[in-house]
């Protein structure tokens, strides 16, 4: 994967500094940078920093991962990206029953459902730039909720275990839910290769991705973790049902839908499993965290529906969902 194009400032010093040798940042260009959940600036950066703990880029040395001044510069955009979440976000006061709470919270949802748009009207070049949005995060897949498997214990652990076990494939490399997104892609004429569409990715898509890594990230944040699993794993089963009756409408066939068909029998379990089993039980483990599961699950609603927003504007007006293309670093 290829270090991105820069979109601002504060992009730009961190592609010239990562092309070089661990040390050092010296101090970043003068705030206020840009949203974190709506601008390009600040969640590109945030998104290049966390990618660090992933697969990296090519050109960046791995000692960059812990360098010290740079995690000083993640923590700064990680304090405005958390605070901007806690603006946008309505959190219920937990109750005795969180499950319970999760799918009130989730029928309380008004917002658009892309999944229905696609289904019903969407162009096969439109599913293609969902896609294309999608591979940030489904070429990742369980990556994120993994980093809680050793921050839980007990019950809630072994639901989360469970999950991820699926989302793994059951250990077969070709059933691993990346490789079947991978799959897909290829089946739609795109480049699958990880990383391969990120200049193309607008930075509301990306905050979607750092949100995960955000929660992923820190051992205080591991109930927003669970609730944010808990949502995905309690939302997916219908949306990917109508994703892959989209594709079958547009003549697409198995390779296609293999990826949205396996979802639809998986979290369709998983379901229970998430909101009781995971959820419910690190609730009543650790009452403290219900909270942070609600906080969690109420992010995952709020971007997504802003997601789905700017994906149906775009299209409405006649317009793509993704950015112009861009050459990455080092290409002409």
């Amino acid at each position: 994967m290829r270090l991105p194009a820069p979109r601002g400032p504060l992009t730009a010093m961190l592609v010239e500094r990562l092309c070089g040798p661990p040390g050092p940042v010296g101090d970043p260009p003068a705030g206020p940078w840009d949203d974190p959940l709506d601008g390009e600036d600040a969640p590109l950066a945030l998104y290049l920093l966390y990618e660090l703990h992933y697969r990296s880029f090519d050109e960046v040395d791995d000692r960059w991962e812990w360098e010290p001044s740079l995690l000083a510069l993640r923590a700064r955009l990680e304090d405005d990206f958390e605070r901007a979440l806690r603006g946008a976000v309505a959190v219920p006061a937990p109750e005795d029953d969180l499950p319970r709470q999760l799918f009130g919270l989730l029928a309380a949802d008004d917002g658009p459902s892309l999944s229905r748009r696609l289904a019903r009207s969407g162009t096969l070049e439109q599913f293609r730039e969902f896609v294309i949005h999608r591979s940030a995060y489904h070429l990742k897949e369980a990556d994120p909720h993994t980093w809680a498997i050793p921050r839980l214990h007990g019950g809630a652990k072994a639901a989360l275990v469970e999950i991820q076990a699926d989302e793994y494939g059951g250990g077969r490399e070709h059933w691993m839910h990346s490789a079947l997104f991978a799959r897909a892609m290829r089946a739609l004429g795109i480049d699958d290769a990880y990383g391969a569409h990120i200049d193309r990715i607008p930075g509301a898509t990306l905050a979607l991705v750092n949100l995960m890594s955000l929660f992923g990230l820190h051992r205080r944040l591991r109930g927003a973790l669970v609730g944010h699993l808990a949502v995905l794993e309690m939302t997916s089963s219908e949306p990917m049902r109508r994703y892959a009756a989209a594709l079958r409408r547009l003549g697409q066939g198995e390779d296609a839908t293999a990826f949205y068909d396996e979802h639809v029998e998986a979290d369709a379990v998983h379901e229970q499993v998430a909101a009781h089993d995971m959820a419910g039980r690190l609730a009543r483990d650790e009452p403290a965290l219900a909270a942070d599961i609600l906080f969690g699950a109420a992010c995952v609603v709020a971007l997504e529906a802003r997601f789905a927003e700017r994906l149906i504007a775009a299209w409405d007006g006649g317009r793509s969902s993704l950015l112009p293309a861009r050459s990455p670093v080092g290409v002409a």
